[in-house]
C-alpha cells in the first residue's frame, strides 16, 4: 500500500479547526480506496510558538519538513506578532527553501457559489491561476537606509531572473496546451520597464514552443477590470509574485468568497515536499467558535490529491463541495448557514461513500 507521509502545521487563529476537517477527509478517502495511506505528524509552529520561543518554527524546522511528502498548512497570523515576521518566518521561508515556485490557485465559480457579479453565468468564471511564488517583488531583496533620521530611505527590489520567469511561464504553456485552454499573461510592461518588460519578452521567447496555445497579455490594471466585467475572457493565467497573490484574492471574491479559496505551492519536479493550504488566513475573531469554514481546505487537500495521482478524488472533494452548496443545508455562517466547521467536514465525508 502506497504511504503519503504529510507534515501538518495547523498554525494559528482558526487553522487548527479547519485543518482537522481536512485530515478527517483525507483518511476517509484513503479508507475508500484502499489503496493508499496518509500518515500524519502535526508541528506546532506558527505564531504562538513564535511568543514563546522567539521563533515562529524549530532551528531545525525545514530539515524536519524535508522528509515528507507533502505540508498541510493551515493559517498564519495572530494579534501580537507582526505580520512580516509570521510570513517571512515561516510561509515565505518553506516556500523558497522547497522551491516552491509555482502557486497554483484555481477561480472557480461552483455550483451554489455566491457570486458579487450581475448578470455573469456560472461557467464564465472558471480560471486557473499560475503565480510565481519563489522571486519577484517576494525576493526580500532591499535595504533600509539612514533609519530614524531625516532623509531616511528604504529600497525593495523585485527580483527576476531567466530561469524563475521562464519555468512559471512554460509550467502555464504546459498546462494551456494540455487542457486545451487560453493563456493569459498580467504584467505592469508600460510602468516597470525592467522587470515586466523582461516578462513580457520571454512570454513570448517561450510561446514560440507551444503555436498551438491561444495568448493574450494585459496589464494587471486592466485584467482587474475585466475580471470583474467581462471573467469568462480567462482561462489560464501566469502572473508575477505580487500580482498573483492580488489577483488570486480578487478572483476568490467573485469565486464564493475567501471560505471557498484554496493554493497549491508546487515543487514540480518533487525533490522537495510541496504544500497546501486554504487562503483565507487566521480569523482569529472567529478562533474557537465553530464558525470556520473548511471547504477552503477541503478543496486544498483535493488539489494535494491532484498532485499525488489520485485526481478522481480530487474531482469527487471538489463535487462534494458543489453538493453542499447546491442543498445549502450544511454552511457555515459565510456561506448563510447555521452548521459548525465539524458538521460541514462530516458532511463531505458523508458524501464520499
Amino acid at each position: 500500500m502506497k504511504e503519503h507521509k504529510i507534515a501538518v502545521i495547523a498554525g494559528d487563529g482558526i487553522g487548527p479547526e479547519v485543518i482537522r476537517e481536512g485530515i478527517k477527509v483525507l483518511r476517509r478517502v484513503a479508507e475508500l480506496d484502499g489503496t493508499f495511506r496518509f500518515t500524519f505528524t502535526e508541528f506546532p509552529w506558527g505564531c504562538e510558538y513564535y511568543l514563546k520561543h522567539g521563533r515562529m518554527m524549530a532551528e531545525d524546522g525545514l530539515e524536519q519538513l524535508s522528509k515528507f511528502d507533502a505540508i498541510l498548512l493551515g493559517a498564519v497570523g495572530y494579534p501580537g506578532v507582526p505580520d512580516h515576521i509570521s510570513l517571512w518566518d515561516l510561509l515565505l521561508v518553506i516556500r523558497k527553501h522547497f522551491d516552491q515556485y509555482i502557486n497554483l490557485r484555481p477561480v472557480k465559480l461552483l455550483k451554489g457559489a455566491p457570486c458579487p457579479l450581475k448578470d455573469v453565468a456560472r461557467e464564465d468564471i472558471n480560471m486557473t491561476f499560475v503565480r510565481e511564488n519563489s522571486e519577484g517583488e517576494y525576493a526580500g531583496s532591499g535595504a533600509w537606509l539612514y533609519r530614524g533620521k531625516p532623509n531616511e530611505v528604504v529600497i525593495q527590489n523585485g527580483v527576476f531572473s531567466r530561469s524563475g520567469c521562464e519555468r512559471v511561464i512554460r509550467y502555464a504553456y504546459e498546462l494551456a496546451s494540455r487542457e486545451g485552454k487560453t493563456l493569459t499573461s498580467i504584467s505592469k510592461g508600460n510602468a516597470l520597464n525592467y522587470s515586466m518588460v523582461f516578462w513580457d519578452e520571454i512570454f513570448e521567447e517561450v510561446g514560440k514552443d507551444y503555436p498551438q496555445v491561444e495568448t493574450h497579455s494585459y496589464l494587471v490594471d486592466a485584467a482587474s477590470m475585466f475580471m470583474v466585467k467581462d471573467p469568462k475572457r480567462f482561462q489560464i493565467v501566469v502572473t508575477s509574485n505580487l500580482f498573483g497573490d492580488i489577483l488570486t484574492d480578487l478572483g476568490a471574491a467573485i469565486a464564493g468568497g475567501m471560505g471557498l479559496a484554496a493554493g497549491a505551492n508546487l515543487n514540480p519536479e518533487r525533490t522537495y515536499p510541496s504544500m497546501f493550504e486554504p487562503i483565507h488566513g487566521s480569523a482569529p475573531d472567529i478562533a474557537g467558535t465553530g464558525q470556520a469554514n473548511p471547504l477552503a481546505t477541503v478543496w486544498a487537500v483535493s488539489q494535494m490529491l491532484d498532485f499525488f495521482g489520485h485526481s478522481e478524488w480530487g474531482k469527487k472533494l471538489v463535487d462534494c463541495i458543489e453538493t453542499l452548496l447546491v442543498e445549502g443545508k450544511t454552511l457555515t455562517p459565510d456561506l448563510g448557514g447555521s452548521a459548525t466547521t465539524a458538521k460541514v467536514g462530516d458532511a463531505v465525508t458523508a458524501l464520499l461513500k
